[in-house]
């Protein structure tokens, strides 16, 4: 095991714990290919799965891997066209059994930080989707929360902006400007502390850099 690599399983070991805490089930996987594995591992046959807008999920090849089950039913958002499609599918991922998701960051102890523009995929996050399961690059880990949402909103907001080609001034020069933008991809900021309703969130820490 290399330096990096035990470094990453102590962290790790650590963070389950204060998940566990937080009433949320967790695991690590060492690779992107092992939290493939994890996340089918997860899913029981006949369930109802869909994702966010999550580079994470997509770079993992994730969605094709279940598409790939013919004994799931996958809501597969990208393939829908036109901005009314894309409601219909974003109502009904809150009728899904899976949601799949990463985050903008994580803090050591445990708190996971989103920021959307639309709010579409933190409330289904907070509600509807009967398990939510994360998969998050330890590159995304902050030492407490302020640095979590500090990270969110400086690195993987201005990133996105550029990502889905919205107009805010962090597109412009790629820094958080704490703008009021028409556009603003910071308008939902979500703060995940625990899982009220029993492990329904699930939080697969990898090894590697995934994601923004």
């Amino acid at each position: 095991m290399t330096p990096l690599e035990e470094r990453n399983q102590k962290l790790a070991e650590k963070m389950i714990k204060n998940l566990k805490r937080r009433n949320m089930e967790a695991f690590y996987c060492p690779t992107g290919k092992n939290a493939v594995e994890k996340v089918s591992e997860l899913i029981a046959d006949g369930s109802t799965v869909t994702w966010g807008g999550t580079a994470t999920v997509r770079d993992l090849g994730i969605p094709q891997t279940l598409k790939n089950r013919s004994t799931l039913n996958v809501l597969d958002r990208d393939t829908v066209e036109t901005p009314e499609e894309k409601v219909q599918m974003y109502l009904k991922a809150f009728t899904s059994d899976v949601y799949l998701t990463s985050a903008n960051a994580i803090s050591e102890d445990g708190v996971i930080v989103n920021i959307d523009g639309n709010g579409n995929r933190v409330a289904a996050i907070s509600w509807g989707p009967k398990k939510v399961i994360f998969v998050i690059g330890l590159n995304k880990v902050a030492q407490t929360i302020e640095a979590a949402i500090a990270r969110a909103r400086g690195i993987a907001s201005p990133i996105n902006s550029q990502r889905f080609d919205i107009n805010t001034p962090c597109r412009i020069d790629g820094t958080c400007h704490n703008c009021n933008s028409p556009e603003s991809i910071c308008s939902y900021v979500h703060i995940l502390r625990n899982s009220r309703n029993g492990n329904r969130h699930i939080v697969i820490l990898v090894g590697e850099d995934l994601g923004y």
